[in-house]
């Protein structure tokens, strides 16, 4: 079995990457994985604090080069899609330089990079999607994901600025805002766009109800992560996106049986 450590780049008030990214790569059959996180300060999700933990960027690539990870992902998808159209490609072209510099070979991944990924790999042009951001900040990650050739059909913002509070939004709520989506067109559900709104619990049930696949920042996090080191993606219990290697996906809407997808 083999052994896979994994850098974790996370706001320093962030609960939620740290839970659900081992909770799905925990399942993991052939694998087995260790995440060791630095963390950028950063209360609100805000612009200015956002631009402020962007700042933090090379101390944090610093510490986790110490701990030689095969794979380094920067968690906070809004940090880099408020920074720039195409930003993902730019930082993770510079974490791997920097990398480089100190020696090490370790892959590179974004949050936001991971979600378009995922999202080409089922094949889906048509998107709807959750997020936890202010309005403003949500129309930004709608712009920076139809900038990338995705046509998002109808979105929702649950304007919670607080970063504490966003790991703490209720699945109810979250699934409330899904269910109020006209998904007529939708070939995807991102049900969560960002790492610290949690909807792990919510994936399986959500792709029962919309008959759509349904990922998250997170469950593309870790389909990003298996395929930059060439692992088998077949997990069960996080959604289609992560069942690829075992089941066809179609970002069309998914052909039910009783008690599975």
């Amino acid at each position: 079995m083999s052994h896979v450590r994994i850098g974790l780049v996370v706001p320093s008030s962030n609960t939620t990457v740290e839970t659900e990214m081992p909770a799905i790569l925990s399942r993991h059959e052939s694998a087995e994985f260790t995440f060791h996180a630095s963390r950028m300060r950063m209360a609100r999700v805000s612009p200015a604090q956002l631009a402020a933990m962007n700042a933090q960027r090379e101390r944090c690539i610093l510490e986790l080069g110490d701990a030689r990870p095969d794979v380094i992902l920067y968690g906070c998808l809004v940090a880099i899609m408020a920074s720039g159209l195409g930003e993902h490609r730019r930082v993770e072209s510079l974490v791997a330089e920097q990398l480089a510099a100190g020696g090490s070979e370790a892959m590179v991944r974004s949050s936001a990079g991971a979600l378009i990924e995922a999202v080409n790999s089922l094949g889906a042009k048509r998107i709807a999607l959750v997020t936890p951001y202010m309005r403003p900040l949500a129309e930004q990650v709608v712009a920076y994901l139809e900038a990338e050739g995705l046509e998002v059909v109808d979105w929702r913002a649950l304007e919670v600025e607080d970063n504490h509070e966003v790991g703490r939004i209720p699945g109810d709520r979250v699934l409330e805002a899904a269910r109020s989506l006209d998904l007529g067109n939708a070939e995807a559900l991102i049900i969560s766009a960002c790492v610290q709104m949690p909807s792990l619990d919510l994936i399986e049930s959500a792709e029962q109800e919309f008959g759509i696949p349904v990922l998250s920042a997170a469950t593309a996090g870790a389909y990003s992560i298996l395929r930059s080191r060439g692992l088998p993606v077949d997990i069960a219990g996080a959604g289609s996106l992560l069942r690829a290697d075992s089941v066809g996906v179609s970002a069309h809407h998914l052909t039910t049986t009783e008690g599975e997808i």
